[in-house]
């Protein structure tokens, strides 16, 4: 699979990229990651990317020309998505994450700066919008990393179990179960009797109806979406 970040700070990735599973993965050759710069498509001596917006109001729009033409510049991948990262996107969901990881070959992600984005960038370029939460950031680059990681995560050769994947938060619409290891017992606080039974049929039952609990007392939310998938 192929990433194709569009970013103004390339050099915000040289660390993450060098960095434990997402490190291992694109060594391996299980996916690539591609970063361009949109200061590498304007044609004044100034490498101008940001300019007023029209209409009046703070702050700076970026322009459509050099991320227009960064995406251009690019291979295209039969099934290719291109997502601008801001928080008036759908909220990413971890279906997001497989259904990318699955169905695509190439992701480009084109992270803002400033006010935004020329909505004609929005309305002509990307496919799909994308937010990591309720707030702002300074940069598309975290989010953009966001993406990158859960995706990658996701690929097959990545993670060692690839079961693991399958019996995390999320995956079946609800947080995950509390864990244990060694010791049995921490300052006085011991490990729940069922987990050291053996007995693997109550230990799901329990981790099961911890999940559920868990997501109702954390993420009501979450759990009124859960019980009206249920039969």
């Amino acid at each position: 699979m192929r990433f194709d970040i569009i970013t103004l700070f390339p050099e915000f990735f040289s660390t993450p990229l060098k960095t434990g599973l997402m490190a291992k993965a694109l060594g391996r050759g299980i996916a690539s990651v591609v970063l361009t710069n949109p200061r590498d498509f304007t044609e004044d001596r100034h490498h101008t990317v940001d300019d007023e917006p029209y209409g009046g109001g703070v702050g700076m729009v970026m322009k459509p020309a050099p991320l227009f033409a960064a995406v251009e510049s690019l291979p295209v991948l039969p099934r290719r998505e291109i997502i601008y990262v801001t928080p008036q996107g759908q909220p990413l969901r971890q279906q997001h994450l497989w259904e990318w990881a699955k169905h695509r070959d190439q992701l480009v992600i084109l992270c803002g700066h400033y006010e935004g984005v020329d909505e004609r960038v929005i309305e002509h370029l990307v496919t799909q919008e994308i937010s990591i939460g309720d707030f702002v950031l300074t940069c598309g680059e975290i989010p953009a990393l966001t993406i990158l990681n859960g995706v990658l995560r996701l690929l097959p050769g990545t993670v060692g179990k690839a079961a693991s994947l399958q019996q995390e938060s999320f995956e079946d619409g609800l947080l995950d179960y509390p864990h244990y290891t060694r010791p049995a017992e921490f300052r006085g606080w011991p490990v729940p009797s069922v987990l050291l039974s053996g007995h693997h049929e109550n230990i799901a039952k329990w981790r099961k109806a911890q999940q559920i609990e868990r997501t109702r007392q954390r993420r009501p939310d979450l759990y009124q979406r859960w019980l009206g998938q249920q039969p």
